[in-house]
């Protein structure tokens, strides 16, 4: 009745689009998160609710439905469950491994800096204050201190001086994920932009995504958009360290592999084995969005080009409060922004509770270059109101 059977652990506003890609391609999927009625969990055929965490739980489930494939949609799981039942046959998305050392930054940044040899930034690992002023020594301020384990730049901040280190090391500690009390001091990169270069690893070979330049805030993505103009000899450079990262970690899938780019160079950053969230902008920028790569890459099934269809960008739209009962109102006004040359659209996450800073929505626009269409979306985003 399906081609494959899914079990997607997390079930965010990725892997709801993810689930969405992967049922039009015939798959049954069984989505699982901490809490119930999670966004991938509406469009699923069912669902799990327990931690990714609770190893007993993960394996339990995992025994349950007997997937085909296991994907990861976050990076707080015992991964240990993961080696487990891959090492008994099921296939894991991209791989355990990568799983794994990508479930913690500091096991990443192990294999890009001292395995592969990759243009990082200086850095240290930290489990206490004291560890934090020691690796600021080493690298110097401004600096950036980020937990180990976390996801979309929660507990990240940037540093300017002495003074500000316990207020960073107590906001990771507080914004971490999982288990582990420890963060990574890095060197503040003098970058121009930064680029998430989405890059599909299949069984014919490596394939890129244009390249997606994207702004943050808090350390958490709040506008992205495709193409990126850069020199092709830094673009061929980040195509051929993004390549070394995922043969590396092997498997197959898509992996957003994110660069920061100066005056001179390109310099490794971070890698997501998964579909990024800057990656959005692809549901409107190209011929196939980021998601539906992920399940064709997955599946085997063939890619044969990547078209990015005109200058495009995403912009989110977050709730400013904690509340249960809410409702959103502006869709007709923000996508009257729209006309017969330029697109605009609106994806509500469906997330039931917000909290402030959360994602609930991305506005997404195409324009005559991406400034354009940045301003178009940013527009949009606007529009979109949360009562409570």
């Amino acid at each position: 009745m399906f081609t494959a059977r899914i079990l997607l652990l997390g079930s965010g506003e990725l892997g709801k689009e993810f689930v969405i890609a992967a049922k039009r391609l015939g798959c049954e999927v069984i989505a699982c998160d901490s809490y119930a009625n999670a966004p991938a969990m509406q469009v699923a055929d069912r669902a799990e609710v327990f931690s990714m965490l609770d190893a007993d739980a993960l394996r339990a489930a995992i025994a349950k439905h007997r997937p085909d494939f296991i994907v990861p949609e976050v990076e707080a799981i015992r991964t240990e469950v993961l080696h487990e039942f891959e090492d008994a046959g099921t296939i894991v998305v991209p791989s355990a491994r990568a799983a794994t050392m990508t479930m913690n930054r500091d096991r990443i940044r192990e294999v890009a800096a001292t395995e592969l040899g990759l243009r990082t930034s200086r850095y240290r690992y930290a489990e206490s204050l004291d560890e934090v002023r020691a690796g600021a020594e080493h690298t110097g301020f401004p600096c950036v201190i980020k937990p180990v384990m976390s996801s979309s730049g929660k507990g990240q901040s940037t540093v300017q001086d002495a003074a500000g280190l316990e207020a960073a090391w107590d906001y990771a500690v507080a914004n971490m994920r999982g288990d582990r009390r420890k963060v990574i001091v890095e060197e503040f990169v003098a970058f121009e932009y930064e680029i998430t270069l989405l890059t599909v690893r299949t069984r014919d070979g490596i394939l890129y995504c244009e390249p997606i330049g994207h702004r943050q805030e808090r350390g958490d993505y709040q506008e992205s958009w495709q193409p990126v103009a850069m020199p092709q000899a830094m673009l061929d450079d980040a195509k051929a360290m993004a390549a070394r990262v995922v043969d590396n970690l092997g498997g197959y899938g898509i992996f957003g592999v994110e660069f920061f780019v100066t005056a001179d160079e390109v310099v490794f950053s971070e890698l997501s084995p998964r579909p990024h969230d800057t990656g959005m902008v692809t549901l409107l920028s190209q011929n196939l969005s980021e998601f539906e790569l992920h399940a064709r890459a997955i599946l085997g099934l063939p890619i044969h080009n990547i078209v990015c269809r005109s200058p495009s960008a995403s912009a989110v739209i977050l709730a400013d409060r904690e509340a249960e009962s809410f409702r959103i109102e502006g869709l007709a006004d923000a996508l009257s922004l729209g006309s017969a040359e330029q697109e605009v659209d609106v994806r509500l996450f469906g997330k039931p509770t917000t909290r402030k800073n959360r994602r609930m929505g991305v506005a997404l626009a195409t324009g005559t270059d991406t400034d354009d269409a940045r301003a178009r979306a940013k527009q949009a985003a606007d529009k979109v109101t949360i009562r409570y």
